[in-house]
């Protein structure tokens, strides 16, 4: 049956033609306003115009993340797609990565390829969410559920890790429980630990000197925060700038010294040398080089390096 015109209908027809398409196109409107505003497209759109007049010396003073690419994209952390890959940060002293699994508790270490040198069990830990390095073979570990950070010691023998045999700090309580503190890095130019809280988004201090914590975390007042979730932090060793991930967003934020937006990156397929979205990056970090390396649920390794 030939479908007739829309000028051809009787007019109570043509009316609720036309209101049935209209709400569908409010419905519409509606929808793609509420995904821009969750994932915050329009303050992306804000910096992305600022970035257009940040000049070439305030750019070589940043990180500058439109500048980085993927040179290893989405490789497999073989045996661990049932694992929950949740954080990575470099050791300089090593030259080598370590990261944390959520879901079956255990500590890895990684070559700046994303190979596989050895896997650590952490017995005790209920859901290890966060690790940084702090030099000398320490390391922090933050345990998501049981809201509590332990420094711990890894060396070449290290084979196994016990939550009964080093120190431990209590991060008290969050807003929302389940989704409290997964993120931390150490400052040493500031001799702290800076942790992030997911939801909502915020960023603590805790002074230390690498080896113990001392005094009471304070919580940094920011309105730069604009992300979903906060996923992880690193701080580039070059600049001091940070860090900051959304696993939600699926971005990556620089902040500088103080606190305010430099640059961004996307984590979207088709974006800076990516194939594809990063499913859900769950930890990033940073060499003296300025190489910056990010894991994602369940298993998978980036690579990525700054463009000349």
């Amino acid at each position: 049956m030939a479908t007739q015109p829309i000028s051809s209908l009787k007019p109570a027809r043509r009316s609720r033609f036309a209101l049935r398409w209209y709400s569908w196109l409010l419905l519409l409107v509606a929808a793609a306003y509420g995904l821009a505003f969750a994932m915050h497209w329009d303050d992306r759109g804000v910096l992305w115009v600022l970035e257009r007049f940040e000049s070439p010396a305030e750019r070589q003073g940043s990180v500058w993340l439109p500048d980085y690419h993927a040179v290893i994209d989405a490789k497999p952390l073989p045996g661990m797609e049932k694992d929950e890959a949740s954080d990575v940060t470099y050791d300089a002293q090593t030259k080598t990565l370590f990261s944390v699994m959520g879901k079956n508790p255990f500590l890895v270490e990684l070559s700046l390829q994303g190979d596989v040198l050895r896997k650590m069990p952490l017995v005790g830990w209920s859901n290890p969410e966060g690790v940084t390095a702090l030099g000398n073979g320490m390391l922090a570990i933050v345990d998501e559920r049981d809201h509590q950070i332990s420094l711990v010691k890894v060396d070449a023998g290290t084979r196994e890790l016990n939550f009964a045999d080093f120190p431990k700090f209590d991060l008290g309580p969050s807003k929302d429980q389940n989704k409290a503190f997964e993120a931390v890095v150490w400052d040493a130019r500031n001799q702290q630990m800076l942790l992030g809280e997911e939801r909502p988004p915020a960023l603590f201090t805790w002074k230390g000197d690498g080896t113990t914590l001392s005094g009471d975390k304070q919580k940094l007042a920011s309105d730069e925060l604009d992300i979903r979730n906060l996923s992880a932090l690193a701080i580039d060793p070059r600049t001091g700038h940070t860090l900051v991930l959304s696993a939600d967003s699926h971005l990556l934020l620089e902040l500088d010294e103080k606190g305010e937006q430099v640059s961004f990156m996307t984590l979207l397929g088709g974006f800076n040398g990516l194939k594809k979205t990063i499913p859900r990056a769950e930890g990033v970090t940073m060499d003296e080089a300025g190489t910056m390396y990010i894991v994602s649920e369940p298993n998978l390794f980036y690579r990525f390096e700054k463009q000349k």
